[in-house]
């Protein structure tokens, strides 16, 4: 099984343990998750959004903070947003958090429902899924030399017959590297592998 065909399956665990939605970042680095992934309410997503709420979350300071599972109602980091409050008004009531992974690579998760507080087990559940999930899309510490070149190549402008003829390969074979280097970055596309690559200093 793919790395990506893994990812959605662990996704669609997450999905089903969480009736109001859910979200993971994993791998956050230099501010910015190498994968990100949510299901909240649009409306509360929206809201959420415009006031910046990521930089005064109580979630996401939790999950700097430390490692492991916790439920929200156990989470003493002050509020001064009342964010876990307005966000009850989306149907977000109760709640569980995990976070792992090194600080300079730490994977944050969260999930939502309505009607009660999450049972151990399911705590437990959630957990080693996003632990997997932060194992399954560990980021490389290395690409390879053809990898390399095709991927500065694109980056410094090059359509991919000119990068092809600049590599005296053929075209089919410039692609070829550049999706065996979207794979190993779990990018979608070669724009995001090079911005990927950049950031983990791989270029």
């Amino acid at each position: 099984m793919s790395v990506r065909a893994d990812l959605d399956r662990h996704t669609q665990s997450l999905s089903a343990l969480s009736p109001n939605g859910f979200f993971y970042a994993l791998h956050i680095r230099f501010a910015l998750p190498l994968i990100h992934h949510q299901t909240f309410p649009r409306a509360w997503t929206d809201h959420y959004t415009e006031e910046a709420y990521a930089l005064r979350d109580p979630i996401i300071a939790w999950g700097f903070s430390t490692t492991g599972a916790t439920r929200w109602s156990e989470i003493e980091i002050p509020d001064p947003f009342d964010i876990l409050g307005q966000s009850q008004e989306h149907g977000m009531v109760y709640g569980l958090a995990v976070s792992c992974g090194p600080m300079q690579s730490r994977t944050i998760a969260s999930s939502a429902r309505a009607d009660r507080e999450f049972t151990d087990a399911e705590i437990s559940a959630f957990q080693k899924i996003v632990e997997d999930m932060h194992t399954v899309t560990q980021p490389p510490e290395n690409l390879t030399p053809a990898q390399i070149e095709a991927l500065k190549l694109i980056a410094e402008g090059h359509r991919h017959a000119a990068a092809a003829a600049e590599l005296n390969i053929s075209e089919s074979a410039l692609k070829a590297r550049l999706t065996s280097a979207r794979q190993r970055l779990l990018a979608r596309t070669t724009a995001e592998a090079i911005q990927r690559a950049r950031d983990y200093r791989l270029l």
